[in-house]
This record gives structure tokens, C-alpha cells and sequence, in this order.
């Protein structure tokens, strides 16, 4: 059986605002018939409803462009892992966290690990281009004895499956999705911290040998997620699995 992705808030909310202007219209045009008893009269003012909701639905959209590109999300979305991790790092200390990356291996299922007012918190994150499975959640919160922390946090430029959801929820693992995110990156103060696009010029992308060729690795994608490729296929195949 498929499993059933969770739909993200600002989806949610466009499709109930759709539903909610439908309904209006249907209201407004069986309204105005019983009270006028006009046809042609109750098609003017369905069609003035409508056109009302698509003005609104069209500023909203206008508006959420806007403020995504204000997050620089695009940005964000064709990161490395290493630069989220060190993006994340300027994120948390705008936010009053002291903030250690750890090491690239060996990390015990922890990317950062933040400490404020007494609290420490272990996060993993996950710069993907697809929903976060139940991978993640077991990662973070294997790590919080480890590194003696409180909380677990997984944090990703995406969204959660389903039982991503219900396993976080089981074992108290706070999930920070895209929204949260976006809120979270517009919510800094303006200029205080680099922008995505500055962390990438500031660190990038290191490029990984293939180990039975010496060539490059590229970073490709499929249907069941990201890999590295080597740039020399189809001579040599290798592949590494993120």
C-alpha cells in the first residue's frame, strides 16, 4: 500500500479557501434567485463572487512567490548537506543558540546540536528532495543519549510521510518541515545572518572521488531519490545511495 504524504499547510489552507469561495458562490447564487427571483440577476452576482475569489486566490499566490523568494528556498533546495548543516548554523545563532556542527562521519545520528538556557537539542537534518521517511526520526533520537541532550529535532527543506509523523509523535521527536522553516528564515532579522546563497559561494560544494575510478561524483536523481553517480557512465557505474 502507497504511503499517504502529508499535505503542507499553505496547500491545506488554498484548497479549503477554494472550497470556502465555491460554497459562497453557491449560497450567493441560490440566495439572490429566492430572494429576487431573477436568473439572469443571480448569474451577475455568482460571476462577481467568482471573480472576486480568483482576485484573492491570485494575490495570494502573488504573495507567497514573493515570499519565497524572500527565504531564498530555491537556494536552499540545491544545497549540499554540508552547506545546509553550516546554513542551520547562522540560523540557530540568530535565534540565541549556541551551535556545534559535528564532524561529516561518525556523527551518532546528530548534524548539530544546539544549547540554550539549559536545554540541549539534537538535530538531524535533511536537505532532500522528497518527504522525510521514518529514517531520520530513528537517527536523531539514537543520538540523544549520546550527546546527553533533552530534545530531538529533525529539520528539512521538505515535508514528513505518515509514519514519520507517527513515530516522531511516539518517541517525542519535534519534526520542522518546509513551512516552519520558511517562517523560521523570514522571521530573522534582515542582514544578520548570511543569505543561502552566500553560504554556498562561502563553502562550496566539495566535490567526492569515485573510488573505483578516481572520477567524479555527481549528484543525480531517480525515482526513489538522490544518489551519486560517476561522471565517467556508463564506462564506470558506481554509485553511492544517499
Amino acid at each position: 500500500m502507497a504511503k499517504r504524504r502529508r499535505k503542507s499547510k499553505a496547500k491545506q489552507d488554498e484548497e479549503l479557501l477554494k472550497s470556502g469561495f465555491a460554497l459562497i458562490a453557491l449560497i450567493g447564487f441560490f440566495g439572490t434567485y429566492y430572494f429576487t427571483g431573477s436568473l439572469q440577476v443571480s448569474i451577475v452576482i455568482t460571476l462577481i463572487l467568482f471573480g472576486s475569489a480568483i482576485a484573492v486566490i491570485v494575490v495570494r499566490q502573488l504573495n507567497q512567490i514573493e515570499r519565497l523568494k524572500k527565504s531564498g528556498i530555491a537556494d536552499i533546495d540545491i544545497m549540499d548537506g554540508r552547506q545546509f548543516e553550516h546554513y542551520l548554523n547562522y540560523l540557530f545563532k540568530s535565534q540565541g543558540y549556541s551551535v556545534k556542527v559535528t564532524r561529516a562521519a561518525g556523527d551518532y545520528g546528530a548534524d548539530l546540536v544546539l544549547e540554550k538556557t539549559g536545554r540541549k537539542i539534537v538535530v538531524q537534518a535533511k536537505r532532500y528532495s522528497k518527504n522525510i521517511g521514518i529514517e531520520a526520526v530513528q537517527q536523531v533520537h539514537s543520538s540523544i543519549n549520546y550527546y546527553k541532550a533533552s530534545e530531538a529535532w529533525v529539520l528539512s527543506n521538505r515535508n514528513y510521510t505518515e509514519p514519520a509523523h507517527n513515530l516522531a509523535k511516539l518517541n517525542g521527536v519535534r519534526l520542522i518541515g518546509r513551512d516552519e522553516l520558511i517562517n523560521m528564515i523570514l522571521a530573522m532579522t534582515p542582514g544578520s545572518t548570511p543569505s543561502p546563497k552566500q553560504v554556498m559561494t562561502e563553502i562550496p560544494s566539495k566535490p567526492i572521488a569515485c573510488n573505483r575510478c578516481g572520477e567524479h561524483m555527481l549528484l543525480r536523481k531517480s525515482a526513489k531519490g538522490e544518489f551519486y553517480g560517476c561522471s565517467a557512465y556508463p564506462k564506470c557505474k558506481n554509485m553511492k545511495v544517499i
